[in-house]
């Protein structure tokens, strides 16, 4: 069984930065897609990155220019660095993967493997 742990949330001021980082239990590479989901109190689930072996990315509209997703083989860790954070990204964040997908990775819950998530808190 993969298991995928997030670590990095916190809390900050908007504006501010942070880092997510998710490791998993097997090879980063083996992973056709991996993505980074969020649910705020009260609220659905959303996808807000995707990453695909093959480099490509895919992005919600509401994180467009502010994250970047990133993952890096050496380190074996998938990242999300997110900047200008605001109170409505106040959420848990979830790491997911899956393999045998091509194309664009999706946003939505198409995603075989998921972390417990890391909170992400931002103040106004």
């Amino acid at each position: 069984q993969v298991q995928l742990v997030e670590s990095g949330g916190d809390s900050v001021q908007a504006g501010g930065s942070l880092r997510l980082s998710c490791a998993p239990s097997g090879y980063i590479y083996s992973f056709a897609c991996m993505g980074w989901f969020r649910q705020g109190a009260g609220k659905e689930r959303e996808g807000v990155a995707a990453h695909n072996a093959d480099g490509s990315t895919n992005y919600a509209d509401s994180v467009k220019g502010r994250f970047t997703i990133s993952r890096e083989i050496a380190e074996n860790t998938l990242y999300l660095q997110m900047n200008n954070l605001k109170p409505e990204d106040t959420a848990m964040y979830y790491c997911a993967a899956r393999a045998g997908w091509t194309g664009r990775c999706p946003l939505g819950p198409d995603y075989t493997f998921w972390g417990h998530g890391t909170q992400v808190t931002v103040s106004s």
